[in-house]
């Protein structure tokens, strides 16, 4: 077996490990990055979910770079060869004109955008990608990772990775039970935390649910109508546990109104009482080919990531049935794909849009379905530090919440979809958010630090903690969080009692352009 020598592995080439390879990098370190795809960049590019953004992310609330990668969104469509003139002098051009997001785009856009910004370290040799990769055994002693074995998914080939940190930046949490690092799974109950809204009793089952999305594209007049899906017949006829509706509808919960709610296809409608009903196809739309010059002979594509294909019916991993639920989930978004070509109500009073399309060119798989299922929660760090529903919801923090610790800052309502046991879903306001550095050092592993969504949260508070932008903000300071350690011969743990060397690795942050405070005057609760 191989053995490679890095200063820092980092396993999971998620949004989260792909900017802490960056860091590292900057900071002059040798890293290898761990993808089991064969795409780097996680919700962007191979679970192909949109980016969820707060409303000031225009002026302030993210790190430089990803203010850079926003940019570079841009650019690349007002550079195409066969965009519209007047879409180029766009201000805040929104390429796929969805209403999910302020920059829907291409997964293919992100990802090449994403490794544009890796290659002069790969070609300097800082970075060592490996795709199609997945680890599967560690050597740990006392509280001290000493490797991680990796295997190769086309060749079986295993490689032994030596570091000096490792950085779990895997969208499920995948190294901590590899590593023996304490976490936590599914729902807290009342008593942990003393969380208004938490369970009564906990529940290391009860998890968010996963989206497996696809790429549709609609060709009037065309019939692309798929094959009918294995589950079809079961999930056609599953009833839905809040109202007598089944999954495969236009009906869906809408958490914020605690009440369900009707969608449409392609246009807002306004019902006869004043109701807004509104298209889910625009709703992560990507390519809008109204932006486009006649001749290029672009359609509309879409992202199907819709309350319909939310798969609560169990979940993918820490679960002995792990690989049926992700086929289910599968099954639950073709599914969908087929409801909506043969069986879905038109405005017309017709059935189905048979010119819908799988597009599986946009997502990089010949199925039409993205590469990996969208991961809303993960495994969490038993952390030195948790963020709480106290410490954010707005009912009961009366003011803008501050962290003395603080590594960055995020903004999102706490939103908890259909959960897998006990059917729970929950959306209510909070503050702008700071990301405290004890919330990614865990309380025993000396050498690890959470690099993605597997952060010290609750499974209430990962409901906003989980966001693109937050977690690019996760990613980066994990990479100058092990850098940093490693120039001072210190671990996380240590540098986080010392609040002198807090301080100096803030002003490392600052110095590299993340933000770690709201703008008081400037936010409120939303």
């Amino acid at each position: 077996m191989k053995k490679r020598k890095y200063d820092i592995v980092i396993i999971g080439g998620s949004i989260g490990g792909t900017l802490a390879a960056l860091s590292c990098a900057k900071m002059g370190k040798r890293v290898v990055l761990t993808e089991e795809t064969k795409w780097i960049g996680g919700q962007f590019t191979n679970q192909a979910v949109p980016a969820d953004e707060h409303r000031w992310v225009e002026e302030f609330g993210c790190t430089a770079t990803y203010r850079q990668f926003r940019d570079a969104v841009r650019d690349y469509y007002k550079n195409h060869p066969y965009i519209k003139e007047g879409i180029k002098s766009k201000k805040n051009l929104n390429p796929g004109e969805g209403w999910v997001s302020r920059i829907c785009h291409e997964p293919r856009v992100s990802l090449k955008i994403l490794e544009d910004m890796l290659l002069p370290y790969i070609n300097k040799g800082s970075i060592t990608i490996l795709t199609e990769t997945k680890a599967i055994y560690s050597k740990k002693v006392e509280d001290d990772i000493k490797s991680i074995t990796v295997k190769s998914l086309p060749t079986n080939e295993l490689i032994e990775l030596i570091g000096k940190y490792y950085l779990d930046a895997t969208d499920t949490g995948e190294l901590l039970p590899l590593t023996s690092t304490e976490y936590i799974t599914g729902a807290e109950s009342k008593d942990e935390f003393n969380e208004p809204h938490a369970l009564d009793t906990a529940n290391c089952e009860d998890m968010q649910p996963t989206t497996w999305v696809a790429a549709l594209e609609y060709i009037e007049n065309e019939d692309h109508t798929i094959e009918k899906p294995e589950m079809y017949d079961f999930f056609r006829n599953y009833q839905m546990n809040y109202d007598d509706d089944v999954i495969l509808s236009w009906y869906a919960p809408d958490p914020d109104e605690r009440k369900k709610r009707l969608y449409g296809m392609f246009d807002w409608i306004t019902t006869k009482d004043g109701q807004q009903i509104p298209p889910l196809f625009t709703y992560r739309r990507i390519i809008n080919k109204n932006y486009f010059k006649e001749e290029f002979k672009l359609n509309d594509v879409t992202l199907l990531n819709w309350p319909m294909n939310d798969y609560y019916l169990g979940n993918i991993f820490d679960n002995e049935n792990s690989e049926y639920h992700k086929y289910m989930a599968k099954q639950q978004t073709l599914s969908l794909v087929y409801w909506l070509q043969t069986e879905a109500d038109r405005p017309d009073g017709g059935k189905g849009f048979k010119g819908l399309k799988l597009r599986g060119d946009v997502l990089g798989t010949e199925d039409g379905l993205a590469m990996a299922p969208y991961i809303r929660e993960s495994r969490r760090i038993k952390a030195k530090f948790t963020v709480v529903e106290q410490d954010i919801n707005a009912d009961i923090q009366k003011t803008l919440p501050h962290f003395w610790d603080t590594v960055g800052i995020g903004c999102y309502h706490i939103d908890i979809h259909m959960t897998t046991v006990s059917n729970s879903y929950f959306y209510h306001t909070s503050w702008p958010f700071e990301i405290p550095l004890g919330s990614m050092i865990p309380i025993k592993t000396k050498n690890l630090i959470a690099s993605c969504k597997n952060l010290g949260t609750t499974h209430l508070t990962n409901g906003c903690y989980r966001l693109h932008p937050v977690e690019w903000n996760i990613g980066e300071v994990a990479g100058y969080l092990a850098s940093y350690c490693i120039n001072h011969n210190i671990t996380p743990a240590k540098l986080y009692e010392d609040k002198y060397l807090v301080e100096e690795f803030q002003q490392l942050l600052i110095k590299n352009g993340i933000e770690l405070h709201w703008p008081e005057d400037k936010v409120h609760a939303i």
